[in-house]
């Protein structure tokens, strides 16, 4: 039998839920604080913890595999990942080291000259070393990292690598990939139209063609595919009660569409793309449709046999309700928005309009997504890539700043270096806030440590001895601890950064993919 989680406990492992409702306390994992409605089929988490009813899981994941030991690994992977503000602490750290050694051997050797070597010159000495000791500039940057660091995971920002996270307050563009990521990708089939004449296999004949037949037709394309178009697709039909035939010789056509051989007959599916490369003449009723359904920001996607077009489908994807206000916080803080999408340039033209986005790439193959990128890098922009898929991993890595949101895949993920745990584009705005905050604190620690010496170790040396301002041993330990406490809690500071969500528009708008 299944496990049953009663209401309470925490779960144990990851898994689909097959069996109950109930409402999911995701805080550990998300940051958010509102419980996740969970129906049949839903994901759950391990170590989330269930509300008020009992959930019957199917177990996908344990131990090391769950989405919880992951996000662990992403964060370890960053606490030892190195920045250029930690190299530069290093570097401060490692020279203070040598200035202390040297100014305590000048000290001595002054002082020696002086007054011979007594009590007061080994005190000097040994003030200068004490003053000296770099512990405020060891932690001025690991403090602030492991702060930061944490504070993210806590709000769903997980740090794969913290160069990364200290690009992302030098950003000028951020470019979103639409699909999955400014829309929720939930596809749905809304209009089909077929053709009013065509070949029938195996002979001149023209015929018509039903719309049943046609969408069990492409739906028997589409079946081996991953994509959410051909998800839509068999849904559709199989919503309809439609029987689907067997297909064969199934083939993805990057950046095209599918083909698959169904009775002896080979058809593909795909969209304008597709008709390009296989020269199709869409007939004229289905040319006006398709303008039509363009026109209106659906995406079309064709079935075509032996160079002809049989049918056209029109399909809409939802536009997140974050997006509007990811966008406007984007702006907020004077970073431009651009949005890339493989889709028709009348299809991101739609949603390009309804966010407010004015720089928009449509029919951008996969292997062309990062020339994009490149492009606006070379144009002097600092580029952010937000993407989720496979075909995304190229761009995400060609950008100063990669971020792969959570349903994103492995490939995206490893390629990414900041990985966001919700599917929310308001947490890049979040990112540069928190990229904003901890190098105004490693500054800060910075220029106290740094500062703190310079006055510091002149004194301990006796310096200003003869106008008789002299600092004690004691003193001056004192003051060195005291400038690593300073230094500690004013990274601690970071705790009371607000990076809580605003609350997103309530209606989604119908977009397409």
């Amino acid at each position: 039998p299944l496990p049953l989680t009663p209401p309470g406990p925490a779960l144990p492992a990851d898994g689909e839920v097959v069996e109950g409702a109930s409402q999911v306390n995701e805080s550990m994992i998300t940051g958010e604080s509102r419980p996740v409605p969970k129906q049949p089929g839903a994901e759950v988490i391990a170590g989330t913890v269930n509300g008020s009813g009992s959930l019957r899981v199917k177990v996908t994941r344990t131990g090391e595999q769950t989405a919880l030991a992951g996000i662990m690994r992403l964060v370890a992977e960053a606490q030892t990942s190195r920045s250029r503000a930690q190299a530069l602490a290093d570097r401060a750290a490692y020279w203070l080291t040598i200035i202390a050694i040297a100014a305590a051997v000048l000290t001595l050797l002054a002082w020696g000259l002086a007054r011979g070597l007594d009590s007061y010159t080994l005190e000097r000495v040994v003030t200068v070393l004490v003053v000296a000791c770099p512990h405020a500039l060891g932690l001025a940057i690991p403090l602030v990292i492991a702060i930061v660091t944490t504070l993210g995971a806590r709000n769903g920002i997980l740090v794969r690598d913290r160069l990364a996270l200290e690009e992302a307050r030098h950003l000028t563009t951020v470019i979103f990939d639409k699909t999955g990521t400014l829309t929720r990708g939930e596809q749905g089939l809304v209009e089909m139209a077929v053709a009013a004449q065509h070949r029938a296999a195996g002979s001149g004949q023209a015929q018509g063609l039903s719309e049943d037949a046609a969408l069990a037709l492409a739906a028997a394309v589409e079946r081996d595919s991953e994509h959410m178009i051909a998800r839509a697709l068999v849904a559709a039909a199989e919503e309809r009660g439609l029987e689907i035939p067997q297909a064969q010789g199934f083939e993805g056509l990057p950046g095209r569409g599918v083909q698959a051989e169904v009775a002896g007959r080979t058809y593909q599916a795909g969209g304008p793309r597709l008709l390009e490369q296989e020269q199709v003449m869409l007939p004229e009723d289905l040319a006006r449709q398709a303008q039509a359904w363009g026109e209106r920001g659906q995406t079309v996607v064709y079935l075509v046999a032996e160079r002809e077009a049989l049918a056209a489908f029109a399909l809409a994807d939802v536009i997140r309700p974050e997006s509007r206000a990811a966008v406007a916080a984007l702006r907020d803080l004077g970073v431009k928005v651009a949005m890339l999408t493989g889709d028709s340039q009348d299809v991101a033209r739609w949603v390009a309009a309804e966010l407010g986005i004015e720089t928009y790439f449509a029919q951008v193959l996969p292997q062309h997504k990062a020339e994009k990128v490149r492009e606006l890098q070379q144009a002097g922009e600092k580029v952010a890539m937000v993407g989720d898929g496979v075909n995304d991993a190229p761009a995400l890595a060609q950008a100063d700043v990669g971020v792969a949101i959570g349903a994103g895949t492995d490939v995206a993920r490893a390629s990414a270096g900041i990985v966001l745990v919700r599917n929310d584009p308001r947490d890049i705005a979040r990112i540069i806030r928190l990229s904003q905050a901890s190098y105004a604190k490693m500054v800060q620690n910075l220029a106290w440590a740094v500062g703190y010496n310079a006055i510091a170790l002149p004194l301990a040396a006796g310096v200003l001895a003869p106008l008789g301002l002299v600092l004690p041993a004691w003193v001056g330990a004192v003051l060195m601890s005291l400038s690593t406490v300073i230094v500690a809690l004013n990274a601690q500071t970071l705790r009371g950064l607000d990076l809580r969500l605003a609350p997103a528009a309530p209606e989604p708008a119908p977009a397409a993919s």
